[in-house]
């Protein structure tokens, strides 16, 4: 069953709870440490976690992983052999179970790149274990992303939610554009993101792979057997485990949108979304879909399915792009050209990725370009519309008390799920 995945746009265009010091620790760059080197444990290492964060980890010489961990061996024992060819020997560790790596003082941060259901769970773990933490997006629910802001700041933790959006200089330029007033007072915005690519899905029971813990795969998720198509990146199209393709594409594009009106730290007063999800199969996440948000600023943006694309439309013109990281384009060539002065708006980016800025953020104890706060945020708008087009009605929220107005239904909609056995959050 073939799948289209943001990185195989990006391939294609581009080819247990201890407090933990508020300060970096003194093994990471202190006297005794020979290479100055900022030690990582790599939890997650399947397609994205290999093909993506890992390569980027072993190119930065200040960074070192010591250890992989992944629920199935063949993916654990592949990153591993990455990791002990590239630094020359074969001392890189392996485990399945990620509180091994949470538990190691050695260890100053680690990469996530786990199933979303995991995501906010191992990242509490990991912060009150003393890690710095590089998650990818997004939360699995709103009030997941709410505790996990609090417990970053608790902890005074550097926290890097995982997207090269910001880094991309497309999306980064026509944020500017438009925080500047270059297209005048922003009106509308218009958010593309692709259909899911394939479905129903089979739900029929097959045996487990022996090199799979397939419980632990499941972790906080119900009980449920064992099929092919439940996992690996299949786990999108199931809500057990993911919102789905508003959840995997929109973290991205929502966060230039939210970036772009200034509202990063908020979000929109009001959603209404009509769509239908996936029946007779195992896949069960929104498949047609339709969206409206409405910011307080009077700014409105509209979430359809098909070529990934965003439009910032405005009332002296436009800018945005066709297609993942397509070039530039907007109404004229004086806003395509325009140059940002020095005494306007910058808009803090590092042109060497997520990775990097993490590495560096880790040193310096400042928040790296998409903190915690900011990705929850994100995450939030594409629960919004997922919770919008189950409920049918047009939704109130409340921005600053992350609070649907007047619907009790759709306030149990945004809360922490119950978890499975051991794997609660708390």
């Amino acid at each position: 069953m073939k799948s289209i995945s943001r990185r195989k746009f990006v391939r294609t265009a581009a080819l247990t709870t201890a407090l933990g010091p508020n300060i970096i620790p003194s093994h990471v760059l202190g006297k005794n440490a020979p290479s100055n080197k900022i030690n990582v444990g790599f939890i997650g290492t399947g397609g994205h976690g290999t093909g993506w964060n890992l390569p980027a980890y072993l190119s930065n010489d200040d960074a070192k992983v010591l250890v992989t961990c992944d629920v199935d061996a063949n993916r654990m024992n592949h990153a591993k052999n990455i990791i002990d060819q590239n630094y020359g020997n074969k001392d890189c560790a392996t485990t399945k179970d990620f509180r091994e790596i949470l538990a190691r003082d050695d260890i100053d941060t680690v990469m996530i790149s786990t199933p979303d259901h995991w995501h906010t769970l191992i990242s509490l773990m990991a912060l009150r274990a003393g890690k710095d933490v590089q998650c990818e997006k997004p939360t699995f629910t709103i009030d997941e992303g709410k505790l996990l802001t609090k417990e970053v700041r608790k902890h005074k933790k550097v926290f890097q939610t995982s997207t090269e959006d910001r880094a991309v200089p497309v999306y980064h330029r026509m944020a500017e554009l438009v925080r500047n007033g270059r297209i005048g007072k922003l009106q509308k915005i218009e958010v593309i993101l692709p259909r899911q690519p394939n479905g129903p899905g089979d739900p029929t029971p097959q045996p487990i792979p022996k090199t799979l813990d397939y419980d632990m795969w499941l972790g906080p998720a119900p009980e449920a057997p064992y099929t092919k198509d439940r996992v690996l990146f299949h786990f999108r199209w199931v809500s057990d485990y993911s919102g789905g393709i508003i959840c995997d594409w929109g973290t991205h594009l929502f966060d230039t949108a939210q970036w772009a009106n200034n509202t990063e730290r908020s979000g929109p007063v009001e959603i209404e979304g009509t769509g239908n999800r996936w029946e007779g199969g195992l896949y069960d996440t929104v498949k047609d879909y339709d969206v409206t948000y409405r910011y307080a600023n009077d700014v409105t943006m509209t979430c359809k399915p098909g070529n990934p694309s965003i439009k910032f439309i405005g009332s002296d013109g436009w800018v945005g792009n066709t297609g993942w990281r397509a070039p530039l384009q907007a109404s004229s060539n004086e806003i395509l050209n325009s140059k940002i002065e020095d005494n306007e708006i910058k808009l803090f980016t590092n042109p060497k990725g997520e990775h990097r800025n993490f590495l560096d953020c880790v040193k310096s104890r400042k928040d790296p370009y998409f903190p915690v706060d900011i990705g929850h945020r994100v995450s939030t708008v594409c629960h919004l519309a997922n919770i919008a087009i189950d409920r049918g009605v047009k939704l109130k929220w409340d921005p600053k008390e992350e609070v649907f107005v007047g619907d009790d239904k759709a306030n149990e909609m945004r809360k922490i799920r119950p978890g499975r056995g051991e794997w609660k959050i708390a």
